[in-house]
């Protein structure tokens, strides 16, 4: 193959590759929290795409891969710092790869979903969630998409702040593998058939 067949084909995966970033916080204090449950999904994307998470050259951990051979390519990454600041690594990982807004997935837990359901959003504000406020000002525009996993209210007059940085309850762990699986299912939705599509799927009654 010639210098411009290789080009030809580059550009065709780089079409076709989206960048999925599952938010939380650093460390093994933090890694079974409600609120790093985007980095548990893709963590299961890795686990099914045969990809292990190593360091790279932007401050985080990313791990490569195809959804199946011939398929869309997936960037899974998880930031080195803290959810705050998941803006500046998102950044620059889209800077890296080439890859525009559009084909940015970012996967967050969301406490205005009940627990145990997945929803895909495009655009839109942040609703007080603070990664996803860096993200937008740090990328300049809110307009990616998001695959909200729901991880509901807390109890009584609990902290907000505090229910996101807990673990989740026993009860609850029963069907979180089953909530991250769905949730790794519309990612790989959204790479194959694009948002609208992947939306239909997703919030049609079941």
């Amino acid at each position: 193959m010639g210098w411009f067949g290789r080009r030809r084909k580059d550009e065709a995966v780089a079409e076709n590759t989206w960048l999925v970033v599952g938010l939380g916080n650093p460390g093994a204090q933090y890694a079974g929290n409600r609120h790093n449950v985007g980095q548990m999904v893709v963590d299961e994307l890795a686990n099914r795409i045969g990809a292990t998470f190593k360091s790279h050259k932007t401050p985080s951990r990313v791990a490569e891969g195809f959804v199946r051979p011939g398929g869309p390519k997936l960037v899974l990454a998880k930031s080195n710092g803290y959810m705050n600041t998941s803006g500046g690594p998102v950044s620059a990982l889209l800077k890296f790869y080439g890859i525009p807004l559009e084909r940015l997935v970012v996967v967050h837990d969301e406490l205005d979903l009940p627990f145990d359901t997945v929803r895909i959003k495009q655009g839109g504000g942040h609703g007080g969630h603070n990664g996803l406020r860096d993200i937008g000002k740090a990328a300049g525009s809110p307009d990616y998409t998001r695959v909200r996993v729901g991880i509901g209210r807390p109890p009584g007059k609990q902290d907000p702040a505090d229910f996101v940085l807990k673990d989740f309850a026993g009860a609850e762990r029963e069907t979180l593998a089953i909530m991250i699986g769905d949730a790794a299912d519309a990612v790989e939705a959204i790479a194959e058939t694009g948002v609208l599509a992947a939306q239909q799927k997703f919030h049609a009654p079941r």
